[in-house]
């Protein structure tokens, strides 16, 4: 990964301590590129860019910010798998300089303008400064792969790949009580929100033009579930299977090896198995992460099963009780703001090893929510049935299943008891929007702990209705609106845990939402059309099991051995005591008592380190420009 930081003075003026601005930016992000960094200052200095490196294509030649011969200059994190065409397309009308993904860029976008977005493929955040027209374009992949974040106050904007970045120009570093709210119901944050006050993300398919001191954010691209009748699953499965490879041969694109995450689930296991078959010139290398806690907790042994038929060199990582202590802190630190869950902690763990071996890493995130895998979706769907099967409605259009052809997979909910006894409490039946907003909403497990009278009136649920109901999901599909939901929220959220390669690409995505819900979910099979696509890749281990659980961490077992202490002096600290919006003595009655995959005591803890960390160094923050010393000797 690369980083990218600037600002702009909405008027045009001069920016007082430009240089100091944008080196203290530059700090803020330096773990992103270990191989290079460059800034540019406008002559007029109203403007600024800066940039660390990480070199994936063009190894020599593709410094940034990089200036093309118009005068526009960009800074890129990222990777367009295309460029190769689009540079073909594109030599007849620009004379290139480089090899690299940087100026095929600044080339489409002298082209087409904003519709330059609408020819590319990847992942992607820059921004470009167009000397001629006095404007700053910037721009995020379709999925949010990529980071872009922003903030002005005033006539000041300012945008970079990391929120703490912009944390020095803030008027004042504050907790954002909506997206506090959001974070403890979902974990997540809705339209565009985050934990920093006036710091906001630049949503996934979206970009923003400031042109005469006005900012404007614009949708380019969405996704619309407009289901094809037309074809039998046959097709749907063989056309999948050549989307996949095509992509997987995109991504595998680089002047540098290229490797892959393995967890010995579904969806890696793809990836990783094509990968390795067409990366035929050297020798593959898979991560694995696994805490050595029993069935639950270690999955190597399909990933073993996988990286044998492939012939993949596995890299394990036993990941201990330790670790969450040595390292939990910079795992709060390098997100930003906790998001997703406990799986941060051990892909964090897992791209430690991994970065001693490779700089490129392919993932599988996005299978789930493109090709429905989480098993809310069967728990969510069996209620539907039955509430189908006693009202007479079954066949009512709304169902892609039957109450009868589900019950062969309900063995997949054996893990999951707790969660069906929570859902089914209260609200049996209600509107499919409320079921599975109780299904997904984890508030009210902290009545007592969180102090809800302090985080306003804002409602989460309201947000999450507008998304779940959007218009480009079709009506009756349930099945469409559960993982539509997942994908616009949870998925950017996981990728945020390490902005990386994934399964999400354009055309794939594209095409799955045109698939029918009765074929991707026939019988409440979760991602049947995917396995059904894909299965000549895996092992058999893989394809048949029904115990995949994505990451579980054992915090909750740990919580009540090796971790006990370090948890409870954290809970039993002044500095918690003295947060508005959490109840300490609450708190500290539930260590060691919630049940074995709950995220209460996860939830809490990561806002609590997210507070010492930012909210709580806030005049290190805000003095960073001031103690920043341009002079070289």
């Amino acid at each position: 990964m690369c980083g990218i930081a600037g600002t702009l003075k909405l008027d045009y003026q001069e920016i007082p301590a430009l240089g100091e601005s944008l080196e203290a930016m530059n700090q803020l992000i330096a773990h992103r590129g270990p191989d290079g960094s460059g800034t540019w200052m406008h002559d007029n200095r109203y403007v600024g860019l800066t940039h660390r490196r990480l070199t994936i294509i063009d190894l020599k030649t593709g410094d940034q910010p990089m200036k093309d011969r118009y005068g526009n200059i960009i800074v890129y994190n990222g990777e367009l798998y295309n460029y190769v065409e689009l540079r073909e397309e594109l030599r007849k009308d620009y004379d290139f300089l480089t090899t690299s993904d940087t100026e095929v860029i600044l080339a489409a976008y002298r082209k087409w303008g904003a519709e330059c977005l609408n020819k590319f493929r990847g992942m992607f955040a820059f921004a470009i400064w167009d000397e001629k027209f006095k404007v700053l374009f910037c721009a995020r992949d379709r999925f949010g792969i990529k980071p872009f974040y922003y903030t002005h106050e005033g006539n000041g904007f300012y945008f970079a790949s990391e929120p703490k970045a912009m944390l020095p120009f803030l008027s004042k570093i504050q907790t954002d009580t909506d997206a506090l709210k959001d974070y403890l119901v979902f974990q997540l944050y809705l339209d565009g929100k985050t934990l920093f006050k006036n710091i906001n993300e630049l949503q996934p398919g979206h970009y923003l033009i400031i042109k005469n001191g006005s900012i404007q954010v614009t949708r380019y691209w969405e996704v619309y579930y407009n289901h094809d009748w037309e074809h039998t699953p046959k097709y749907f499965y063989e056309h999948l299977q050549e989307l996949i490879e095509d992509s997987i041969k995109f991504h595998l694109r680089s002047d540098v090896p290229v490797g892959s995450y393995l967890s010995g689930g579904v969806d890696s296991g793809i990836v990783s198995s094509i990968a390795a078959r067409l990366q035929t010139d050297s020798e593959f290398k898979a991560f694995h992460g696994k805490f050595e806690l029993g069935e639950l907790y270690d999955e190597s042994l399909y990933a073993r099963d996988i990286a044998e038929m492939r012939n993949i060199s596995l890299y394990e990582k036993a990941i201990t009780s330790k670790d969450f202590i040595d390292n939990i802190g910079k795992v709060i630190f390098h997100l930003d703001y906790p998001v997703a869950g406990p799986g941060s902690f051990p892909q964090y763990m897992v791209s430690q090893l991994a970065s001693q071996h490779l700089k490129v890493v392919l993932g599988g995130q996005g299978g789930d929510e493109i090709f429905g895998g989480y098993v809310r979706y069967l728990i969510a769907y069996f209620e539907q049935c039955i509430k189908g099967a006693i009202e007479g409605t079954l066949h009512s259009g709304n169902f892609v299943v039957t109450y009868e052809s589900i019950i062969p997979n309900l063995t997949f909910l054996k893990n999951y008891k707790p969660l069906m006894k929570d859902f089914w409490r209260d609200g049996l039946f209600e509107d499919i929007d409320r079921r599975y907003y109780h299904l997904i909403n984890r508030a009210p497990s902290l009545e007592k702990e969180v102090n809800w009278n302090e985080l306003g009136t804002y409602s989460s649920f309201d947000t999450f209705r507008k998304i779940f109901n959007g218009e480009n999901v079709g009506k009756q599909a349930y099945f469409d609106k559960m993982t539509h939901f997942d994908f616009k929220t949870l998925l950017p959220g996981l990728l945020q845990v390490e902005d990386r390669m994934s399964m999400a690409d354009s055309p794939i995505v594209e095409f799955a939402a045109s698939i029918p819900s009765d074929v991707k979910f026939k019988n409440g099979t979760l991602k049947m059309t995917l396995i059904n696509a894909m299965k000549h890749e895996l092992p058999d281990s893989v394809v048949q099991r029904k115990n995949k659980m994505g990451f579980p961490v054992p915090l909750n077992t740990w919580l009540k051995t090796d971790l006990k202490d370090f948890i409870f002096d954290l809970f039993n600290s002044q500095s918690i005591k003295d947060r508005p919006y959490f109840n300490k003595e609450e708190i500290l009655k539930g260590i060691g008592v919630e049940s074995e995959f709950g995220r209460k005591v996860w939830g809490l803890l990561s806002l609590e380190l997210w507070h010492r960390e930012f909210i709580d160094k806030a005049d290190y923050y805000k003095n960073l420009p001031n103690n920043i010393n341009l002079n070289k000797g």
